[in-house]
C-alpha cells in the first residue's frame, strides 16, 4: 500500500521492517515536453545535410518532425538511407519497415541495401548523428539502454551505433515510471557503451553530458531548476541563462 503525497511516495513497511520513504518528484500535466515535443525539441539541433540514425522508440518520432528548410537522410540499420516518415496506417508498403517494425516512407533518392552495407555505413563512422533511447545515462558519457533486471535482453545496433556515430544523442523520459531518474551519477546497469553520449533530451530539457555533472542548456517549459534538481540523480549545473 502506498499513499501519494503530491511529490513524493510513501510505502508502507512490511511487517518487522522499516523502510525509509522513497521520494519520487512529479511534474504538474501540462509541464514539460511531451514524448513528441521531445523528438521535434532535437530535431531543431539537427544540422543541414546531416545523415542520422533513429533508435527504436522516441527517436523513431524524429522522421515525422524534420523542420522545414532543411535536408536530413534518415538511416535505419537494417538497410534504409533516405527514410521519410512513419506511413499512414491506411496506406503502407509491407515491405518497408525501419528497424523497429514501424512501416515506414522513403524519400525521393533513398536507398534499401543489406544489413551488412548498413553496418558498413555505422562502423565506417559515415553517421553525423545517432539518436537513442536510454535506461541510464551518466555525467561521463556512459549509456546503458540494452538491457536491465527483469527485462528480455536485447542488444541490437547499439553499441555499434554508440561507437560509429559522431554524435550520440539520447531521446527518453528523464524518470521511469517509479521515478528513478535516468539521468545518474554512474551506471549501475551493463554499459551499452562508455563516455559517448554527447547530448540528452528528456521531459525536462536538454542536457550535456560535461564529465562530473550535467549541464542544463535548456528548461522545458514550466519546468523550474529545482524540479530539474530534484529528478536528476547526479550534480547538475544550469550554463548562463537558463
Amino acid at each position: 500500500m502506498s499513499a501519494d503525497t503530491g511529490n513524493t511516495t510513501t510505502s508502507a513497511p512490511a511487517a518487522g521492517k522499516a523502510t525509509a520513504p522513497v521520494f519520487k518528484p512529479k511534474l504538474e500535466a501540462g509541464i514539460g515536453y511531451s514524448r513528441m515535443e521531445i523528438a521535434a525539441r532535437a530535431a531543431r539541433d539537427l544540422p543541414d545535410g546531416a545523415y542520422v540514425n533513429l533508435g527504436i522508440g522516441m527517436p523513431q518520432m524524429v522522421a515525422d518532425v524534420i523542420p522545414e528548410g532543411i535536408e536530413v537522410l534518415m538511416h535505419s540499420e537494417n538497410g534504409i538511407l533516405g527514410m521519410g516518415p512513419a506511413a499512414p496506417a491506411d496506406d503502407f508498403d509491407p515491405d518497408l519497415a525501419d528497424s523497429g517494425k514501424a512501416w515506414v516512407t522513403m524519400l525521393p533518392g533513398g536507398a534499401i541495401f543489406d544489413s551488412s552495407d548498413s553496418f558498413g555505413i555505422i562502423r565506417g563512422g559515415h553517421l553525423d548523428v545517432a539518436m537513442l533511447g536510454a535506461l541510464e545515462v551518466a555525467p561521463n558519457g556512459d549509456l546503458a539502454n540494452w538491457t536491465a533486471p527483469g527485462r528480455i535482453t536485447g542488444v541490437g545496433g547499439a553499441m555499434d551505433l554508440a561507437h560509429g556515430a559522431k554524435d550520440l544523442w539520447v531521446l527518453s523520459l528523464h524518470t521511469e515510471r517509479s521515478g528513478k531518474s535516468k539521468l545518474v551519477g554512474a551506471c549501475t546497469l551493463p554499459l551499452t557503451a562508455a563516455g559517448v553520449v554527447t547530448r540528452v533530451y528528456t521531459n525536462l530539457g536538454v542536457f550535456r553530458p560535461s564529465g562530473d555533472a550535467f549541464e542544463c542548456l535548456e528548461l522545458a517549459p514550466g519546468v523550474t531548476r529545482e524540479q530539474a534538481i530534484a529528478m536528476t540523480d547526479a550534480p547538475l549545473h544550469f550554463v548562463e541563462g537558463v
